[in-house]
């Protein structure tokens, strides 16, 4: 596992490290530097990110919530204090664990282990999500597909969905690509 601790402090990042010291097959790279962080997190291709802010001002809190933003992986991270509007931008930035007042070596493997099974959490909710999705509009197409041929052939609702039902075997596709395919020839061809 490769774990990737940010922190302005290597004092406090030492602390980080401290923590995670009884972990077996873990590189742990330490970043003290804000500027490029985007750049050097995907360089170092962590698998976790862990955040050590202690006191920001706001500027420095939405830089590295825009930060998370972008990385698509488990990150925790710690602040001294915090608000409403700080936690809830933690969670819209995507930060799978954010801890206030919480920093101590003997939590920090807790901590990790919370971080990585929310993000693994959310990863499945919007994997779900993009599906539901995907299988909405697949629906939404063949309905348009069925209305176009109820209306140009007259066929009844079970006979539109047959004909797609058949031509998708015929061809080896699926009932959807059908369905596209009727839908825009019938848009090329001036239907509305």
């Amino acid at each position: 596992m490769r774990l990737a601790i940010v922190d302005e402090s290597a004092a406090r990042a030492s602390v980080i490290h401290e923590g995670l010291a009884g972990l077996e097959d873990c590189e742990v790279f330490v970043i003290t530097q804000r500027r490029a962080l985007v750049a050097r997190i995907a360089e170092l291709e962590p698998d976790i990110v862990l955040m050590d802010l202690g006191n920001p001002s706001r500027d420095v809190l939405e830089e590295y919530f825009a930060v998370s933003r972008v990385l698509d992986r488990p990150i925790a991270m710690f602040v001294d204090d915090s608000d409403e509007e700080s936690i809830g931008a933690s969670i819209d930035a995507g930060v799978s664990a954010y801890v206030v007042d919480g920093f101590a070596p003997h939590r920090i493997r807790a901590i990790l282990d919370l971080a990585v099974r929310r993000f693994n959490a959310f990863a499945r909710l919007q994997a779900d999500l993009a599906d539901a999705r995907g299988k909405l509009a697949e629906r939404e197409t063949v309905d348009a597909a069925k209305r176009i041929l109820m209306k140009s052939r007259g066929l009844s609702e079970p006979d539109a969905y047959a004909a797609l039902r058949k031509a998708a075997m015929d061809q080896g596709r699926k009932i959807a690509e059908i369905a596209q395919a009727v839908v825009t020839a019938h848009g090329l061809m001036g239907g509305s």
